[in-house]
């Protein structure tokens, strides 16, 4: 049937996307990101589907779809998540790649979107484009219902149309996050990337690499590429759902969100690092873990300097709010001597909040963490939406 329709759509100077499905035990979302390819106005596509050996017969719900388009492979034993998306990765063969969780989805017409831009813009090494949230209902704390949210890409905002990014501010982008700063969304699922690119980066091992693959490749990719164009409308839609690793970010459980990821680290990364670590977020632990591992890849490329000072300020931070005053002599016998002098009056001007008022107390605490976020000031939007999952969501968004 497909073949049928690839015939009715026009089709001239074909680019050929592979559509990345790394998945483990959750065939209910894997079948709605399936679904939303299957709804796309582009026909030249494949979806690549790498069953992490799921308790679920994955693959023969592929074949029953009966599209040669449509593959998948059972791994021959559990692989952490990165080399699941590796081993997604290796079995493709699109000119552009896109990789999707299996509760994301593609937005209505994001290929025949993304082809004219690569026609466009002729053939960058990659697009970075805007998506949407979806927060299925009860999965982030006080919110029953779900949401979709958009925005939190500062450098997109106020963008209305395509445009190249420039190559300074690419690699700006990468030194904030080897400084703990946060200037763009670091999920792949915003990357169109091209074959080319994937080449030409084997010389630095696997392309996505333990344990946050998407902090390095994001970043790898701004590093390496020598055209990316972004877009500021949503192309795709990214799921957070109560199977995904947002779920445990979003409600404090971080020790599950690593079993869920059960991503490993070298030895020879965790060595050099062991005198750097301190308690805190395991979240901080893994992007230090990566953008060490992309400053020692591209130390010809780019002299990056990973800011081992503000890693542990946010560890600090992150140990004391988990902590609070119990936490003290434990940050203080962390703390280097030029630490207490730099960030100790964090500490004091926290505590001391709690002699004022309710409402000053709450603005001195936010602004004690807005001195500290890794995250810039943007303007999220967010609003709730009746549906009761992703598809039904991207059939019925309207910007």
């Amino acid at each position: 049937m497909w073949q049928r329709l690839y015939r009715r759509i026009p089709q001239s100077n074909a680019v050929k996307f592979s559509i990345l499905l790394p998945t483990r035990n959750r065939l209910d979302l894997l079948k709605l990101a399936v679904e939303s390819v299957r709804l796309q106005d582009y026909a030249d596509w494949e979806i690549v589907i790498s069953d992490n050996v799921s308790s679920e017969d994955v693959c023969a719900y592929a074949a029953s779809l009966q599209d040669a388009r449509i593959r998948c492979r059972r791994t021959e034993q559990l692989l952490p998540v990165t080399e699941n998306w590796n081993a997604a990765l290796e079995r493709s063969s699109g000119d552009y790649l896109i990789m999707l969780g299996d509760d994301d989805g593609l937005m209505l017409g994001c290929l025949s979107a993304a082809k004219a831009l690569v026609e466009e813009w002729n053939y960058p090494d990659a697009i970075y484009t805007e998506a949407c949230q979806y927060a299925y209902p009860g999965v982030i704390p006080g919110h029953a219902e779900g949401f979709i949210q958009f925005g939190y890409n500062a450098f997109l905002q106020g963008k209305t149309r395509p445009t190249s990014l420039p190559r300074e501010t690419a690699l700006d982008m990468v030194r904030a996050a080897a400084s703990f700063r946060i200037r763009y969304g670091y999920n792949m699922q915003h990357f169109i990337f091209s074959r080319k690119l994937v080449e030409s980066l084997r010389p630095k091992g696997n392309f996505f690499q333990s344990p946050y693959p998407d902090y390095y490749a994001a970043n790898a990719i701004l590093i390496s590429a020598t055209s990316i164009v972004v877009n500021p409308t949503p192309l795709v839609m990214i799921g957070i759902s109560p199977k995904s690793f947002g779920f445990y970010y979003y409600n404090d459980r971080e020790a599950d969100g690593v079993t869920f990821l059960w991503n490993l680290v070298s030895d020879e990364i965790r060595d050099r690092l062991r005198g750097t670590l301190v308690p805190g977020s395991n979240m901080n632990d893994s992007w230090l873990y990566a953008m060490e591992t992309l400053a020692q890849n591209f130390r010809k490329e780019v002299p990056l300097r990973v800011d081992y000072g503000r890693y542990r300020l946010l560890q600090f931070y992150a140990y004391f709010r988990s902590q609070s005053w119990r936490g003290i002599p434990a940050i203080l016998r962390r703390m280097h001597a030029n630490e207490i002098l730099r960030y100790g009056w964090l500490v004091g001007a926290y505590l001391i909040a709690y002699l004022l008022p309710l409402s000053w107390r709450r603005r001195a605490h936010e602004s004690i963490r807005s001195s500290i976020s890794a995250f810039p000031r943007f303007d999220l939007r967010r609003r709730t939406v009746p549906q009761r999952d992703i598809l039904e969501v991207i059939r019925n968004y309207q910007a």
